[in-house]
């Protein structure tokens, strides 16, 4: 338990903001494994519509500082490397 008033304050803002970011982490989650597992099935027809979706979610989380922009690109340009060896 916190002791000091600003570490009683800090407790109350981490917990607001993890229930903020929760229901976009969680999406992005969904997504990325729902697209990791159309790549790992090789459906290339199901991997185009998910990865549009894919992308847009993890620009969004990374707008709302759920995730670091770094980390988003790591996402993304790892994504689209898989996609392109499905792709050839």
């Amino acid at each position: 338990m916190p002791n000091t008033k600003s570490a009683k304050k800090q407790l109350r803002k981490d917990t607001k903001r993890s229930a903020q970011h929760l229901p976009v982490k969680e999406e992005l989650k969904k997504t990325l494994k729902k697209t990791r597992k159309a790549i790992a099935s090789g459906s290339k027809e199901e991997v185009q519509k998910l990865e549009k979706n894919t992308i847009k979610a993890i620009d969004k989380a990374a707008k709302k500082n759920v995730i670091k922009k770094d980390t988003a690109d790591r996402y993304k340009s790892r994504l689209q490397t898989k996609i392109n060896k499905l792709n050839k």
